[in-house]
């Protein structure tokens, strides 16, 4: 069966998911992250895209992305996922492939899915029970959008996270109610902004 091209717009929001190969991990120490958010600012740099959400998960990779040019989303994607993986396999010893089939991506064409997207993709430590408390994980953006922290790898902030208070502690404040806020229906949620 012939795959299905992606909608590629410039300018356009872009939910990417990839996973290691039968959900195996990806990331075994702290340098192994470390050397991925590297790649992906390079990367980022290489391809003037702009990263504003992303999770690393053990096992695999949430980002939330704009692309000035839609048509270099494949090739930034090609770029991060092959270097780390050459990388990965010579650290490990391993051989074939690390990633399972190829990314996944979703067009994100409206205000409500990007905020969903980004509380989504920063709640996954919770929901993978990794954590107790989002702040202790270090690996997304959470910390940058709730705490101000520091972050060279988001360059642009959601457009939404700016119309959530009039200074930058109210928008950290509303972003981290909105963020932690439990929902009676979490479940549908997650299901329903689940890549493929």
């Amino acid at each position: 069966m012939a795959r299905m091209a992606r909608c590629l717009l410039d300018g356009g929001y872009y939910h990417i998911l990839t996973r290691g190969l039968d959900r195996r991990r990806l990331f075994r120490c702290r340098q192994d992250f470390e050397y991925f958010l590297k790649l992906m600012r390079a990367c980022r740099d290489k391809y003037m895209n702009f990263i504003i959400h992303y999770c690393l998960m053990p096992n695999h990779i949430h980002l939330l992305l704009k692309m000035r040019n839609g048509k270099d989303l494949s090739k930034f994607m090609q770029s991060l996922l092959q270097v780390y993986a050459v990388s990965y396999r010579k650290k490990y010893g391993s051989a074939g492939f690390i990633f399972q089939n190829r990314y996944k991506s979703k067009l994100i064409d409206n205000d409500a899915y990007l905020m969903e997207c980004a509380r989504y993709i920063e709640r996954n430590p919770l929901r993978a029970k990794i954590i107790d408390k989002l702040e202790e994980y270090p690996w997304s953006s959470y910390h940058y959008y709730s705490r101000g922290k520091a972050d060279n790898l988001i360059n642009l902030n959601n457009p939404l996270y700016e119309s959530l208070g009039q200074t930058a502690e109210d928008r950290r404040k509303s972003y981290t109610k909105y963020i932690l806020q439990e929902r009676l229906y979490e479940h549908i949620v997650d299901q329903a902004f689940r890549i493929g």
